[in-house]
């Protein structure tokens, strides 16, 4: 299979390459410099070029906070950007598989979200995200939208890193209690989206490992793992907070774990639980962990 991975360079593209080329089929890994994806000429040339049988879109603006003031770029990287990626999927007769994110739902549930309740983003990343989903819905034939949540990966800025620098730095490390969701291990995300890639199981998925906790309860699991696997020296005390307390400028979901219902009734094995994917990816950092920090 010929697949092309935009935001190749990233957290999640990095192991979505490495998933495909481990499997032994032909990847264009695509950065930006290889491919400006809101540029929708560029991209048909691309495609037209390397006649993809799949495309795996991970290219997003993701900094949620940001996006609240610079609204143009957000939007033209998460829906112009996405549309031409669609637009050229479609003509090149590829399949696509969009990254989605829980951001697109309110949160102010209690319950997990099933992948066909009516979306309700708050912020203007979730508002962006939504906008590619609708625009990858309208405009392709054969398409995947896979929503994941508190992603972390050996290759990028993500929470647990933040963490692992943090508490060993700090006296006193305050962690909000209120907001829950499940953390996503991208070797197991990119493993999903390589098997659902070679099905005609088109839809919507929620694709997070399985499980939920908040975020100081995830901060207490990798504090506990780190220091059994990687002998990590912390200083710093641990204490839950409020969101109030640490107001941002975007509102986040406070409780926004996914139901996995298209995983299993199309048949698929579910992800790992988010505790046996941290141990993993803190395994994978034992070698060198100022290498994945710095």
């Amino acid at each position: 299979m010929r697949v092309l991975v935009t935001g190749a360079g990233g957290q999640l593209g990095r192991d979505v390459v490495a998933a495909y080329e481990e499997a032994g089929h032909d990847v264009l890994a695509c950065g930006r410099k290889e491919l400006d994806i809101t540029n929708l000429d560029q991209c048909q040339r691309v495609m037209t070029a390397f006649q993809p049988d799949c495309i795996v879109h991970c290219a997003a603006y993701t900094a949620v906070d940001a996006a609240e003031s610079d609204i143009y770029g957000a939007y033209l990287v998460n829906a112009v950007g996405t549309r031409n990626l669609a637009v050229s999927s479609e003509q090149a007769g590829a399949k696509l598989i969009y990254i989605s994110t829980d951001y697109v739902f309110d949160g102010k549930g209690n319950v997990p979200y099933y992948e066909y309740d009516a979306v309700s983003p708050e912020s203007v990343y979730g508002q962006t995200k939504h906008a590619g989903e609708r625009l990858t819905q309208s405009l392709c034939s054969r398409w995947f939208i896979v929503r994941t949540s508190w992603v972390f990966g050996l290759h990028g800025a993500n929470f647990v890193k933040t963490m692992l620098k943090l508490t060993r730095d700090k006296p006193v490390l305050q962690v909000v209690d209120d907001q829950k969701g499940s953390p996503t291990y991208t070797v197991d995300l990119a493993a999903f989206l390589l098997e659902l890639s070679q099905t005609e199981k088109y839809g919507i998925y929620h694709a997070t490992n399985s499980g939920a906790c908040t975020w100081y309860e995830f901060t207490q699991a990798i504090l506990e793992d780190a220091a059994e696997q990687l002998h990590w020296p912390v200083t710093a005390r641990l204490e839950p907070c409020t969101t109030a307390q640490f107001p941002r400028p975007a509102p986040r979901p406070a409780h926004s774990v996914l139901e996995h219902m298209s995983i299993r009734t199309n048949g698929f094995k579910d992800l790992p639980p988010w505790r046996e994917g941290l141990r993993r990816f803190l395994l994978a950092m034992q070698h060198d962990p100022e290498l994945y920090l710095n």
